[in-house]
């Protein structure tokens, strides 16, 4: 875990401890020169292509965020800059569970996965990398309504449900990624690991909230496009981010169809190119579309419905009375009345009590350890909700402390015992609490008898909203699920290490740090000892173009990078891009650009 408070970043300072668990140190030290090569490859090609087809305008963001073309970010200077837009960034430890990523963008943080893309994935990877999260996210996060649309997603993602088979989907997903970023894994491993991927999610049954709310995350903040079906413009930060789909976007082969609420029927597989993209007219189309799918979610329909959802995913959820109390516990059961209305909830091991964020006092997860049950609704024959009454309107009902009361609900739950205290909050009563206590049901099934001590009733005509997580996420001291499983950290080998040594010599040349005379030398062993390196001689190759450096040592490296091609067709476009880029400097396109 990360010491954030390095961070003079407002954003980043205000994290609660439960999202600050996933934070890891960049650790700016261990990218090697080829790291900072694919940085550097990726970046031209990004620039050179989507200055054309990107939504805004590509160098400026950047520019705004801290990132240059040449160098991999250091999280210090972006969280610098992105604190001026009212953003911050940390460093991840690869894949995090949704419900933290978006609780992340509800905090205006970006999650950066500390970790870079492979040489031999350069074009795309299915691993969150610090190329996608800071090159794809960063630059566009300089557009206010944008900015505003990710922030709000985040918002209504941190209150959606999310349940036990969605984690096991996070998890499935996360280790794919990371084998297909190891080094030499065996294919077999991968095509194991692709098929308990896929036997997970058909198992997935009815998606949950966070589940229908990720695809409309993905087909936005990670595949969106903007403008019109025609001609598109990108603002999803897995095309900013992909030379390999950033280019092929406008392929006929790639459906465009216009971005609506119907885009949560579409699954997303983050492992293969995407054969549909969604366009929205307007960010303001995006938040109209995630306010209809809100409108569909528990944390604002409330009711028995709601409480069935969060019984189903089996993990910590708040249930919201119209007193304006909130109970935070895994919900096992509930009770209907006659009318099919709500009339009792119960949850299971360690729960809390809260109002409005708070954690009442001496209602903590010790207190409620063994679980939580209470009536909801109205007293029988009483049409006033009994949140609204007044202290004399309680004692002309006989609810008066250190009084045996009778209350009978509309659902005909009763429940006997002498009144200990009343708990108000913002003149409505929101808990009574009772000593020598039986709480029994229509069928006189006792729900709580005096055995089990005090009885702590909350008041409330209905439940208004249930949502993921606690209520008081710090003090209910919530921890959200994380992986146990690492990303892999290569250990290189001798050879890789003197192959790092020759792209660095590269770049202390590029930038006029050491002589160009070892430039031939350098080639000579790149082409004897790493056959099936390619971005290297592409370096060499920029460095005697547009230095006017040896023509003959040129022209070799020409032919050598044309054999390439031909020998080895998975190179040919990454060559072939390279070589457009050295013909078409970056830098000069980027000085034409500004003035």
């Amino acid at each position: 875990m990360s010491d954030f408070n390095n961070f003079n970043n407002p954003q980043v300072a205000n994290l609660p401890r439960h999202l600050r668990q996933f934070i890891v140190d960049q650790h700016y030290e261990k990218y090697t020169p080829v790291d900072q090569a694919v940085w550097r490859y990726v970046m031209r090609q990004n620039y050179s292509y989507l200055r054309q087809v990107a939504y805004y305008p590509y160098i400026k963001g950047l520019q705004r965020a801290g990132l240059s073309i040449e160098r991999i970010p250091d999280l210090q200077t972006m969280n610098d800059n992105l604190g001026k837009l009212g953003w911050g960034a940390v460093t991840v430890d690869g894949f995090i569970p949704p419900a933290a990523f978006m609780e992340y963008q509800a905090y205006r943080v970006l999650v950066i996965a500390a970790d870079i893309r492979q040489l031999n994935h350069i074009e795309y990877t299915p691993a969150p990398d610090i190329i996608h999260e800071s090159a794809g996210h960063a630059p566009i996060i300089a557009d206010r309504d944008y900015n505003n649309y990710l922030s709000y997603i985040g918002s209504i993602g941190a209150k959606a449900m999310f349940s036990a088979a969605d984690f096991e989907l996070y998890e499935a997903i996360r280790h794919l990624s990371i084998l297909k970023e190891s080094v030499n894994i065996d294919e077999i491993e991968i095509e194991r690991a692709e098929k308990s991927l896929q036997q997970i999610s058909d198992q997935l049954g009815e998606p949950s909230e966070m589940a229908l709310l990720s695809r409309l995350h993905w087909w936005t903040v990670e595949y969106g496009l903007i403008g019109t079906l025609e001609d598109p413009k990108i603002y999803g930060a897995g095309l900013l981010s992909s030379i390999g789909e950033s280019a092929s976007f406008k392929d006929k082969s790639v459906e465009k169809l216009w971005y609506t609420i119907d885009t949560i029927n579409y699954t997303y597989d983050i492992t293969k190119q995407q054969p549909q993209l969604f366009v929205t007219p307007t960010f303001q189309n995006l938040i109209d579309v995630l306010e209809q799918f809100a409108d569909t979610m528990a944390y604002r329909r409330g009711g028995a419905e709601s409480i069935d959802k969060a019984i189903s995913c089996k993990n910590p959820a708040t249930a919201v009375y119209s007193s304006g109390l909130q109970v935070s516990g895994v919900f096992t059961n509930r009770q209907l009345d006659a009318a099919g209305e709500l009339s009792y909830l119960k949850t299971t091991g360690a729960t809390a009590l809260a109002v409005a964020g708070k954690q009442l006092e001496g209602h903590g997860k010790s207190y409620h350890a063994d679980g939580f049950s209470s009536p909801v609704g109205k007293l029988k024959d009483f049409d006033k909700p009994l949140e609204t009454l007044s202290l004399l309107e309680l004692v002309a009902l006989g609810i008066l402390k250190g009084q045996q009361a009778n209350l009978t609900f509309h659902s005909g739950i009763t429940v006997n015992g002498e009144v200990k205290d009343i708990l108000r909050h913002e003149d409505k009563n929101i808990l009574i609490i009772f000593e020598n206590c039986t709480v029994t049901d229509t069928s006189e099934t006792i729900l709580f008898q005096p055995e089990w001590g005090t009885f702590d009733m909350a008041i409330g005509e209905k439940i208004i909203s249930v949502f993921n997580g606690a209520a008081d996420k710090d003090a209910f001291e919530e921890i959200t699920p994380m992986s146990a499983k690492p990303t892999v950290k290569v250990v290189y080998n001798d050879a890789t290490q003197t192959l790092h040594q020759l792209y660095a010599k590269v770049r202390m040349i590029r930038e006029e740090e050491l002589e160009a005379d070892e430039l031939p030398a350098i080639f000579a062993t790149l082409k004897t000892q790493y056959p099936a390196d390619w971005l290297a001689p592409l370096e060499i190759l920029e460095i005697t173009f547009h230095k006017q450096l040896f023509p003959q040592l040129e022209a070799e490296i020409r032919v050598y990078l044309s054999d390439k091609m031909e020998q080895d067709p998975s190179h040919q476009k990454l060559i072939k891009d390279g070589l457009h880029v050295i013909a078409n400097p970056v830098t000069q396109l980027i000085t034409e650009e500004e003035q």
